[in-house]
């Protein structure tokens, strides 16, 4: 029978944001299906008018969420019992904005975002362009570490370590986005141009981390 060792393996790597990302929600409601579309379409429209003319492209504008669904509200009745009423058809749409790392372009974004009469939810996070790159990093350290801690455990018990037999990784993943957080009042964004001022900043930097574990044969 074949003597094997198995270990986990957890690699880190860190690198510099270079990308911003914004990630936008609008929502429109009525209680006509048409009426309701209509708004979300004006609304779409009201957000990439106001980017353009910041100087972004359209194309640069991607959906990553849209959906029409309806709205119901339960209502008490007389005998106790709840009955459901209809409150509307709701059209939400998501949309991402990525672009280079620039405090000056960032608060060009965000005031002609703050402007326009759409009023989308705004979040903005650090990342970078290569995703993979860090990504890869994290699973070479990761082999590099599985391979150390069984070296160093059957050193430890006088075996030495063969062939590696199988390697079980996971397919889930986490995002490669830096923990700064950056926050503009309504009240400011509102104001557009006038009151958004470019600060430099220097986002902190990503730290990501990932795993696999390792199968050796013992000799």
């Amino acid at each position: 029978m074949t003597k094997t060792i198995t270990v986990r393996g957890t690699g880190r790597a860190s690198a510099s944001p270079d990308q911003v990302e914004l990630t936008m929600y609008l929502e429109a409601k009525n209680m006509a299906y048409s009426k309701a579309m209509d708004t979300a379409a004006q609304n779409i429209s009201l957000l990439t008018s106001a980017l353009t003319e910041a100087g972004f492209e359209e194309k640069e504008l991607k959906t990553t969420n849209f959906n029409v669904h309806t709205e119901y509200d339960g209502e008490r009745q007389e005998d106790g019992s709840y009955r459901n009423v209809f409150r509307g058809y709701v059209v939400s749409h998501s949309l991402n904005l990525r672009f280079d790392f620039s405090s000056e372009r960032l608060s060009n974004a965000l005031g002609a975002i703050g402007t326009c009469k759409a009023r989308p939810q705004i979040n903005v996070s650090f990342t970078v362009k290569d995703t993979d790159a860090v990504n890869e990093e994290t699973l070479i350290n990761a082999a590099a570490n599985a391979r150390r801690k069984a070296e160093i455990l059957c050193a430890a018990s006088g075996k030495k370590l063969g062939e590696l037999i199988n390697i079980d990784y996971g397919t889930e993943r986490q995002g490669v986005y830096s923990n700064t957080r950056y926050a503009m009042a309504d009240e400011v964004l509102a104001e557009g141009s006038s009151m958004m001022k470019s600060v430099s900043i220097m986002p902190e930097d990503i730290s990501v981390s990932d795993s696999a574990v390792f199968t050796w044969e013992i000799v």
